[in-house]
């Protein structure tokens, strides 16, 4: 019988499967480059719609980010996977992982954006439009940049919980970093497989916390 240290910390098996684990970190890479990048993308359009005057566009904005702040992000996945191929749409693991994943985090990135739109006062934009700027040149070049400086580490944060919400996509069989590990440890019939994918993300995540708590530190000065 293996002991408690072989059968969670096996140096050997760690190393032989850690191929496996780096194709897994590629497929989690990509996955998390598509989810965040158009979600960061989605995100602000949604907020400057929640944010219109016009009802046509602040409305569908309020209703989305509202159900999908409210959908469990595994359960939007499973019912894209599985429940849209009843209605004869098929799509492909990372294609309804990056979708359900999209639409939650859009939704969350929104109201960052907008609070982070909120936080800066009329005056900047009046002063703006005074110089003879647009509405548009006045969002772009005074207000966003000033909007995300104020919200910087709640992207951050939000981005840090997209990459870990990608060890969902292991339901659906995408082979990701949590998916490989698995697949791994039913081989192996050993655990270390899956200590070698935490420690993983602890080495990727730990660093970007740090980065947060000191963004947030020095905003509080």
């Amino acid at each position: 019988m293996q002991s408690l240290a072989d059968q969670f910390f096996n140096l050997p098996i760690m190393i032989k499967t850690l191929p496996l684990m780096l194709q897994g970190l590629w497929m989690t890479a990509k996955l998390c480059a598509a989810v965040i990048l158009l979600g960061l993308a989605g995100g602000l359009m949604v907020a400057l719609a929640n944010l219109s005057p016009r009802r046509w566009l602040r409305l569908p904005s309020i209703v989305f980010t509202d159900v999908f702040r409210a959908l469990p992000p595994l359960v939007l996945l499973i019912f894209i996977y599985s429940g849209l191929p009843f209605a004869g749409v098929e799509i492909s693991p990372f294609a309804a992982v990056a979708l359900a994943f999209l639409l939650n985090n859009s939704a969350y990135y929104a109201e960052v954006y907008r609070a982070g739109i909120l936080s800066v006062g009329k005056g900047q934009w009046e002063a703006a439009r005074s110089t003879g700027l647009t509405k548009t040149q006045t969002l772009t070049s005074v207000v966003l940049p000033q909007a995300i400086r104020n919200v910087l580490p709640d992207l951050l944060s939000n981005t840090i919980e997209v990459v870990k919400l990608t060890s969902l996509a292991s339901v659906v069989s995408l082979s990701e970093l949590l998916y490989n590990a698995n697949m791994a440890r039913s081989i192996t019939y050993n655990a270390s497989p899956l200590v070698l994918a935490a420690l993983i993300y602890l080495v990727i995540l730990w660093p970007v916390v740090r980065l947060v708590s000191r963004f947030q530190r020095k905003l509080a000065m």
